[in-house]
């Protein structure tokens, strides 16, 4: 584990004990808590996207805020779901908040997860084809997407404006942006299909498939699989793996009133039914810094991973989720393996 970043999906809600009410709270507070975390050490900061629902759906906006504030951490999703996306128009904005944050945006996308709304992503315009189902057009948008932020040309020029009857690339254009694209992968045959195509890998706290083995380490053979096939293509270096938890190191009373209680419930792995199969259901880490640490030790899947993303609870507002963070790094991931 080399880098350890959080991941806030940006929650809002006008209920009781909720800091975070609107959706401008949610917005500005998530830039606060990403400049608190790069003065803390943290590496990343990442917004989980989802539509239809009182959380994060346009990250472009928010990301080049973030990027404004900041000049370290990296700055990503974890994922946009591509369902939703006009591929083209995504490639600029991406490019745009790219160069604003001096090259630092890490863009997890993937072919989303259940949503609120039923097909929403046909609201939006985007009806698969006749015989094509919604994960084929998730994968077709992300195919034009890379091509236009590593600068294919896309569209014929005319040469009443041009003087050239070649193609043209989007602008702007980002150096490097393209290598830095992670897909959301929740089975191990994605994890192949990741790899074969090159993206960096993002596996969740949850896998949409059950061999029975702990989730740890069903998510380490996603991650090897990846891996063996990154390297089977023939692509350049090593792609980089982040994994999700939810860690909540017990320190103060507040950290006790709030999650006490859960830290039985959720300690333990859980399988379940999801879109017609199983899935399974990491569990959460829940406890006293050092249990917690030595629990991260042994997370295979967590040890093999390159970064570590880290569920933050936003709606508790800035303050509390610094202090999360704070102790993090200070208690907790140096024992588990972090630099």
């Amino acid at each position: 584990m080399k880098k350890i970043g959080f991941l806030s999906f940006g929650h809002y809600r006008d209920v009781q004990g909720s800091l975070v009410r609107t959706a401008r709270d949610a917005l500005l507070q998530t830039i606060d808590l990403a400049v608190a975390a790069e003065e803390l050490g943290v590496d990343g900061a990442y917004l989980r996207v989802h539509h239809f629902a009182p959380q994060f759906a346009a990250p472009f906006p928010l990301l080049s805020a973030m990027a404004a504030r900041t000049s370290r951490i990296e700055l990503g999703t974890a994922v946009i779901d591509m369902r939703y996306e006009n591929p083209l128009y995504m490639a600029e904005e991406a490019a745009a908040a790219d160069l604003i944050s001096g090259g630092r945006l890490q863009l997890g996308l993937s072919r989303g997860s259940p949503e609120p709304a039923l097909r929403g992503y046909e609201a939006f315009g985007y009806v698969p084809t006749e015989g094509s189902t919604d994960a084929d057009e998730a994968r077709k948008h992300t195919l034009v997407f890379r091509a236009a932020v590593s600068g294919a040309g896309l569209a014929t020029a005319d040469p009443m404006m041009t003087g050239s009857s070649g193609t043209l690339a989007i602008e702007p254009q980002s150096p490097g942006l393209g290598n830095r694209i992670w897909w959301g992968s929740g089975t191990r045959a994605t994890a192949k299909w990741t790899g074969e195509q090159g993206m960096n890998l993002m596996s969740s706290t949850l896998l949409t498939e059950d061999t029975g083995i702990p989730f740890d380490q069903l998510q380490a053979e996603q991650i090897e699989v990846f891996r063996k096939a990154w390297a089977d293509a023939g692509h350049e270096g090593t792609g980089r793996v982040s994994v999700s938890r939810s860690i909540i190191p017990l320190v103060s009373d507040d950290d006790r009133r709030y999650f006490g209680l859960r830290a039985q419930a959720e300690g333990r792995d859980q399988v379940g039914r999801l879109d017609g199969g199983l899935a399974r259901f990491g569990k959460s880490y829940i406890g006293e810094p050092d249990v917690i640490a030595a629990q991260l030790a042994a997370d295979a899947a967590v040890q093999t991973a390159d970064t570590l993303l880290v569920t933050v609870p936003n709606q508790l507002g800035v303050e509390y989720n610094a202090r999360l963070l704070e102790n993090l790094v200070r208690h907790v991931a140096p024992a588990a393996g972090w630099r």
